[in-house]
């Protein structure tokens, strides 16, 4: 049986970022409690050469090679920090350039960072929608996290830590169903 594959996304351009700390939190608990391997995409260091074109068509291969690690992902956990009551031009960028037929069915977790508490329904009115758009099926259970819920780039609030474990449980939940949805072939 095929390895799941597991992405991380961080929205974030800036570093250090607790939106990739969070990003990271939730990969290794998927990989302690499901024995999957994680890979994390961190925007801070694709944005550059996915914002060098505006099309799919016209990517460079390092471009083409995060996209497809995107598509091709059995589950995704995608996360941004809350700028303006949204998700960054960057991380919307990315998800500008995928194929939406790769998504049909893909578990995603959605997760944020914010600086307030004002922006916690970020999960449900922003990225939601964006991923309902592209057909992905978002899990219940989302994760946002303040500031103050980390210490030094590292998780510490007790109440985020156990809405992950639910969000995993979920995930592996997802992973673990039988034949996967069936998703569209997209390169030739």
């Amino acid at each position: 049986m095929r390895q799941p594959v597991v992405l991380g996304i961080s929205g974030s351009v800036s570093r250090p970022s607790r939106t990739a700390a969070l990003v990271c939190h939730i990969l290794e608990r998927l990989e302690k409690r499901g024995g999957v391997q994680s890979r994390l995409i961190e925007l801070a260091d694709a944005a550059p050469v996915l914002f060098a074109e505006l099309t799919p068509a016209k990517l460079g291969s390092a471009a083409k090679a995060v996209i497809e690690a995107v598509e091709d992902a059995d589950l995704l956990v995608a996360a941004t920090p809350v700028y303006r009551g949204s998700y960054t031009g960057a991380f919307k960028h990315l998800f500008d350039l995928v194929d939406h037929r790769a998504f049909v069915g893909k578990p995603v977790v959605l997760a944020a960072t914010g600086g307030t508490h004002l922006h916690g329904l970020v999960t449900e009115h922003e990225l939601r929608p964006l991923f309902g758009f592209l057909n992905a099926l978002t899990l219940p259970t989302t994760i946002y996290a303040v500031e103050t819920d980390f210490a030094d780039y590292r998780l510490a609030d007790a109440d985020v830590r156990a809405r992950i474990e639910r969000a995993v449980s979920e995930a592996l939940d997802q992973l673990d169903l039988g034949a996967p949805v069936e998703r569209m072939a997209i390169r030739a």
